[in-house]
């Protein structure tokens, strides 16, 4: 179903964030969905096209599409896009040897890829969570400081999500201070880049101003979506911030209570 807006081209597909859109993570579960979301994505399965495009670096594929299942959600495995696949692919075609900062649950994807004989040319980190120790980021400095040209890869560049339990540091602010220290060049793979879009838009099979970005973050979803002629619509849900009304260097095309009453405005109406 394609819907338009005066002066706009019409919507043809949805591009969803998952993490604080379709649920709020806690520690230790699976998280509790937000209400009227799953049927919001119900509904996009029925009457539009939809991608679920995520900086989420805690799971493979398989265990996000596992997990909202177990949520209620009915999404299918080759609709979710998420970095560390991506990663492992771009440090594969580049020829990298990865030191490896991620959580456990992904750590599969680049286990083929180190290389345990040759000394590392490039740092790769996710959001690690409880991984995040001094040790551990000190190794990933060290092992920067020792190249000739430091690389740091990032899965995203986020400085906190939502969980149920309140906001939590995520793989941003680890990259900052690993910048700070070392002066690395770093490689995001993830939102906001444009690469990262693109491969999602191309999944739709449609043109990026046909399509919307629903995020709760103003700045990786929103600002990054819109940087590449992407419409970016914000949720207050998730990670929003009643300042984020007024910000001052994104302007979301819309702002939302939730993802449910933007599907419905828009397959409703026919625009916002």
């Amino acid at each position: 179903m394609a819907v338009e807006r005066a002066g706009t081209a019409p919507v043809r597909g949805f591009l969803l964030d998952i993490t604080g859109v379709l649920y709020n993570s806690c520690h230790g579960t699976d998280g509790i969905s937000i209400p009227g979301s799953i049927e919001a994505v119900k509904r996009l399965y029925a009457e539009s096209r939809v991608c679920f495009l995520s900086n989420e670096s805690t799971n493979t594929n398989e265990n996000v599409v596992s997990r909202l299942g177990r949520l209620g959600f009915t999404v299918r495995l080759e609709d979710v896009i998420t970095p560390a696949p991506v990663a492992a692919e771009y440090i594969r075609r580049n020829q990298l040897r990865p030191h490896v900062l991620v959580h456990p649950g992904i750590r599969s994807y680049f286990t083929a890829l180190e290389q345990p004989d040759s000394p590392p040319n490039c740092v790769v980190m996710g959001d690690a969570e409880d991984e995040f120790t001094y040790s551990n980021v000190n190794a990933a400095f060290r092992v920067l400081m020792k190249m000739e040209r430091p690389l740091l890869i990032t899965l995203g560049n986020g400085k906190f999500y939502q969980r149920v339990d309140g906001p939590a540091i995520d793989v941003g602010a680890f990259a900052a201070a690993l910048k700070f220290a070392t002066n690395c060049e770093h490689v995001i793979i993830g939102k906001p880049q444009e690469d990262y879009f693109q491969s999602a838009v191309n999944k739709l099979g449609l043109k990026r101003e046909e399509v919307l970005m629903i995020g709760d973050d103003i700045v990786s979803d929103i600002g990054g979506a819109q940087s590449w002629n992407i419409r970016g619509v914000q949720v207050r849900t998730g990670k929003w911030r009643p300042e984020w009304e007024d910000h001052p260097s994104v302007k979301p095309f819309r702002i939302v209570n939730n993802l449910q009453e933007a599907v419905d405005t828009i397959l409703n109406n026919g625009h916002f």
